[in-house]
């Protein structure tokens, strides 16, 4: 069978097409591919940064700009990037992203002025708009439709661990290269694992979208909220679905809330050592209590298919982002004992992981699979922008309030307000509505 894939995105039966990648080796393409597109282009910098601004003289306020430039571009360009997936899959624009990433470490590498260094991260983030998770998640909600948690979880889960391999083997080649050697290096590995791979492995032929699905229940598919019934008046086409469900009430508040939600988190993440710091704790202790958030980070997610099993959409969003308010303030008025914090931060962890998850599910969980990578891009877009601003926001406060302290409590409030926007972000069955 060469036409378009079964409904559901399942493989054929019998004969398998040679010229299609069985589902399953598109996943483990797209795990492969994105454990080292956020290990090169995401996880490797925090390492680097310090050589890098000792090298040139930049300072490092400086240097974190520009890579916030470029996760600010992947934000932006994220909205067009969902069209085009939405249009014609993410064959092309994956493979092409791959190889504009490469490109973009070259430049980086060879940068002998910070004008020329920014460049790098903007085209960096251009790149990144075309590999991450958001084009990867459109990919396996298309493709595997019904079974999409399984491969979304898959994904995350190896994806979650970039960090711990990535982390300390740029620490092994900036030990015996410089920076831009190492830079070099690992765009050599990039080029080498994720341009074949994405040209080979994401061939499949792109299905047409489903049709909106009856309305169900809201811990199943709730989705199938009937969009058009939500939506009265939109045109038939994608584009206009699309714009409807952007434009509706749920949708705002879920895009306010978890965007508030997620600026809190990484706010926290990141300024996690330095609040840990000001209470008195060792730089070993705040060193262990950030890596155990990995820990919960990658439990969060082996559990989140039971969460999903036992809770309707709403609960499931209110338990999730509950769990970031409360472990912010925790760590501020909690104990200051290394049992306590290392308890808290595994906590938050496992709010991180899933969250990742949650908002890869929240437009289908709400609106169905229709013009997916159009309505998650614009989901997405602000939600990154919040990620790539939090360390400057969260320092920024500190300084403003006077203390780390002070800024995890406000940040714990703007945790709270994002769960109570989530709480009305669900579109009620029309049949609700009309009583």
């Amino acid at each position: 069978m060469t036409g378009t894939a079964p409904p559901g995105g399942r493989d054929g039966p019998h004969r398998p097409d040679p010229h299609r990648p069985a589902l399953r080796t598109v996943l483990a393409g797209l795990c492969v591919t994105e454990i080292v597109s956020w290990g090169v282009l995401y996880y490797a910098f925090p390492v680097l940064a310090p050589r890098i601004a000792a090298d040139t003289g930049w300072s490092n306020a400086s240097i974190t700009a520009a890579f916030s430039a470029g996760l600010v571009v992947a934000a932006v360009v994220g909205i067009p990037v969902g069209r085009m997936l939405d249009r014609r899959g993410p064959h092309v624009l994956m493979t092409a992203g791959s190889v504009l990433a490469v490109l973009a470490l070259v430049l980086i590498a060879r940068a002998t002025s910070f004008g020329a260094f920014a460049v790098g991260w903007i085209v960096a983030g251009l790149a990144m708009a075309g590999v991450l998770y958001p084009p990867a998640f459109a990919a396996l909600t298309r493709w595997y439709g019904p079974r999409r948690l399984v491969a979304l979880t898959a994904v995350t889960l190896i994806a979650g661990l970039a960090s711990t391999v990535f982390a300390p083997l740029t620490e092994v080649l900036a030990a015996r290269w410089d920076w831009r050697e190492t830079y070099l290096s690992l765009a050599v590995g990039l080029a080498v694992v994720t341009v074949p791979v994405h040209a080979v492995v994401l061939r499949r032929p792109w299905p047409a979208e489903p049709m909106v699905t009856p309305v169900g229940q809201e811990g199943g598919t709730p989705g199938a909220v009937g969009a058009r019934e939500a939506t009265p008046g939109v045109a038939s086409s994608d584009a206009g679905y699309a714009q409807g469900v952007v434009r509706s009430r749920p949708f705002v508040l879920l895009t306010v809330g978890m965007t508030a939600g997620v600026l809190a988190m990484f706010a926290a993440l990141i300024n996690l050592v330095p609040l840990l710091a000001e209470r008195g704790a060792s730089s070993s202790l705040a060193a262990i209590a950030l890596g155990a958030g990995g820990i919960g980070q990658v439990a969060g997610r082996l559990g989140y298919a039971a969460l999903n099993r036992r809770l309707g959409v709403r609960p499931r969003t209110l338990v999730v982002y509950g769990v970031i308010p409360v472990t912010t303030a925790a760590f501020v008025l909690g104990p200051n004992h290394a049992a306590w914090l290392l308890f808290v931060a595994i906590a938050a962890g496992v709010g991180r992981g899933i969250a990742t998850l949650l908002q890869a599910t929240a437009v289908t969980d709400r609106w169905g699979p229709r013009a997916y990578g159009r309505i998650s891009g614009v989901l997405s877009a602000p939600i990154m922008a919040a990620s790539a601003l939090a360390p400057w926001l969260g320092a920024g406060g500190a300084e403003l309030l006077g203390s780390y302290a002070a800024m995890y409590l406000a940040l714990a409030g703007l945790g709270v307000l994002a769960v109570v926007l989530l709480a009305f972000s669900v579109p009620e069955p029309p049949a609700r509505r009309r009583l």
